[in-house]
């Protein structure tokens, strides 16, 4: 059983400015080229009733000014108009709606050539949780320099002035990693 979301063009045409306005307000902002492309791409390839209102081609995505400030006018507004109409209506397409665009900055953000973070992919933390160090303690903190990485061992040991800190471990002699 499958239930037909329908929506007005008035709805998708403030679906479309919003997700595309917030792209488009950091390109304004000096965002890269780059950048953009990729948000762009999140945008197109979104999935659900969102994907398919992103992924249409239309020319009802309006968004005149020149300056952040006259986008931002523009662009925001829409965010909250899109959020409310999805919220109301169909609440799991508000959360796919956001996400979208949260990745979607995140990716026109990011600096040229980097691909959005990953947090699946992230190292795991090596060390105790800034609120549990000393003060001045913690990664960056003077005369530290943990290694960390794929390459660190447990022999690899830095001492800062909070103390030894062990990262990683070494793998067996004679073995090579791939």
């Amino acid at each position: 059983m499958s239930v037909t979301i329908t929506l007005t063009d008035q709805d998708k045409s403030t679906l479309r400015t919003a997700a595309y306005g917030a792209v488009s307000l950091l390109a304004a902002a000096g965002a890269s080229h780059k950048g953009i492309t990729h948000g762009s791409i999140v945008l197109t390839s979104a999935t659900g009733l969102v994907g398919h209102v992103l992924a249409a081609k239309s020319k009802d995505i309006h968004l005149p000014g020149k300056s952040v400030a006259e986008l931002a006018d523009q662009v925001l507004p829409s965010l909250t108009a899109a959020m409310s109409l999805l919220g109301e209506q169909y609440p799991g397409e508000a959360d796919n709606f956001r996400d979208t665009v949260l990745v979607a900055v995140e990716a026109a953000g990011s600096p040229a050539g980097a691909s959005p973070a990953r947090p699946w992919r992230r190292w795991p933390a090596r060390s105790p949780r800034p609120s549990t160090l000393p003060d001045g303690c913690g990664v960056g903190a003077a005369g530290g320099g943990v290694l960390s990485g794929p390459r660190a061992s447990a022999t690899d040991r830095r001492t800062s002035r909070c103390g030894p800190v062990a990262v990683g471990k070494r793998a067996p002699s004679g073995s090579r990693r791939t």
